[in-house]
């Protein structure tokens, strides 16, 4: 008895994780590094492409309650990152290498694993598999996927660059985290003055972007928490003031006052040498990333080890084809998971390889297949992909927003979130262990 998973990604490695742990062989295919994609840099196994955040750590939040529950059922990505943490103020930032670099170790020691360095361009038909290819599925298999679920849609995503931290000029940067939550050495700010800002907002809105043969580069659909830079600054002058380089809860000690804007740049690496320009995902071509980048004060000599790249990305109209188990409707042996399914977010990714690996081997079993209550960030999340009362499905990330609402709650927001938090665990509790057979 085995299980298929295709793709070695996030999702990909948590649902052969699962399937493994609860004795089922998984045959976990990744067409790495024999084909590589524009975005793929490492040949290591679940790579993180864009950043090294995975959001919010503290439970009372939708990111790090649903971080909470996957800790809970036993995450082996959770694992990973809690071991691979660097400072990030309030949120869980890992060194990308170290984290994929243990991931892949786990993953290849497994004795019930086996990685087939391969292509796949058709979906096996031996036994029960789960599809996870991720945003950057080949066009083989991707043509297949569409035939299979009646077509698919499509959005673009964005990288934001990565500066070396000897190359940023504190003398016009100061460290601190906002509102002086978290530690300090965690982001980096370079504040901006208003006549500095208008100068750099207008190079941006007239920078030039790289070309691209598959979107529509003036009016690309690409999900919100990805934006382009350049394409927000065009929605008006304030715009990313109030948006990635809003200057709340900041204040600068060399002046003693709040800048008219800030760019803040996140730890990227264990060592602290390495940092992202937080929120500026990107398509300007390279000479006019460092330009315009280098516009920004702190960042006039700044040495760019990653330019922000462009790509596709791919899902599916999951409400029409998918159970919020995550198996297909028409074809119950044949499971999706990541951000195909239209969650979005690293490990609102990994939440739905662990429940789709779950799944596999309780199908394969020929048992009933499990998706959490909806006050679970989990059992919401795969719950909203599978809602055909969504007309137009867009995807979604970790929020409370799609939690049932709590019966009484608190007027205070703090309180109100741990009042989702403390419910949702004490829910998820009566389940453990999840998927046993």
């Amino acid at each position: 008895m085995y299980i298929n998973v295709l793709g070695a990604g996030l999702a990909g490695c948590e649902a052969a994780w699962q399937a493994a742990q609860r004795g089922i062989s998984v045959r976990l295919f990744e067409m790495k590094p024999n084909k590589m994609t524009p975005a793929h840099k490492s040949t290591d196994l679940c790579e993180l492409v864009c950043s090294n955040s995975l959001k919010a750590a503290r439970v009372e939040s939708a990111a790090g309650l649903l971080k909470e529950e996957m800790r809970r059922i036993g995450s082996l990505l959770i694992e990973c990152a809690d071991r691979c943490r660097v400072p990030a103020g309030g949120a869980l930032a890992v060194d990308r290498e170290l984290f994929s670099g243990l991931v892949t170790e786990k993953i290849r020691s497994h004795p019930l694993i086996e990685v087939i360095e391969e292509e796949v361009t058709d979906f096996p038909k031996d036994s029960v598999t789960v599809a996870a290819t991720g945003p950057l599925t080949s066009d083989a298999l991707a043509e297949k996927i569409a035939e299979k679920c009646g077509g698919s849609l499509h959005f673009f995503d964005a990288a934001a660059p990565i500066v070396t931290k000897e190359s940023i000029c504190m003398e016009k940067a100061f460290a601190a985290s906002r509102y002086d939550k978290g530690n300090d050495s965690a982001y980096i700010n370079c504040p901006m003055n208003k006549e500095e800002y208008e100068a750099f907002h207008e190079a941006l809105v007239h920078g030039e972007r790289a070309p691209r043969h598959d979107v529509d580069v003036q009016n690309p659909k690409v999900y919100e928490g990805c934006m382009p830079v350049e394409i927000l600054a065009q929605r008006g002058k304030d715009t990313l003031r109030f948006g990635p380089m809003k200057p709340v809860g900041l204040r600068d000690p060399k002046t003693g006052h709040r800048p008219w804007a800030v760019v803040q740049l996140r730890n990227e690496n264990a060592e602290g040498t390495l940092y992202n320009l937080v929120g500026f995902q990107t398509n300007l071509k390279f000479p006019e990333q460092k330009r315009i980048f280098g516009m920004i004060p702190a960042l006039r000599n700044a040495e760019f080890v990653r330019y922000g790249v462009m790509h596709r990305n791919t899902f599916l109209d999951a409400p029409r084809v998918l159970c919020s188990d995550y198996s297909m409707k028409e074809e119950p042996s044949l499971f999706f998971a990541g951000q195909m399914t239209g969650v979005e977010g690293y490990m609102e990714s990994a939440s739905s390889g662990m429940m789709a690996g779950i799944n596999a081997v309780l199908r394969l079993h020929g048992q009933d297949t499990v998706t959490l209550p909806d006050v679970t960030m989990i059992g919401a999340l795969a719950r909203y992909i599978a809602d055909g009362s969504v007309k137009d499905f867009q995807p979604m990330g970790a929020n409370l927003g799609i939690l049932p609402p709590l019966f009484d709650p608190p007027r205070d927001k703090k309180l109100k979130a741990a009042a989702y938090a403390e419910r949702s665990l004490k829910e998820l509790e009566k389940l453990l262990p999840l998927g046993t057979v």
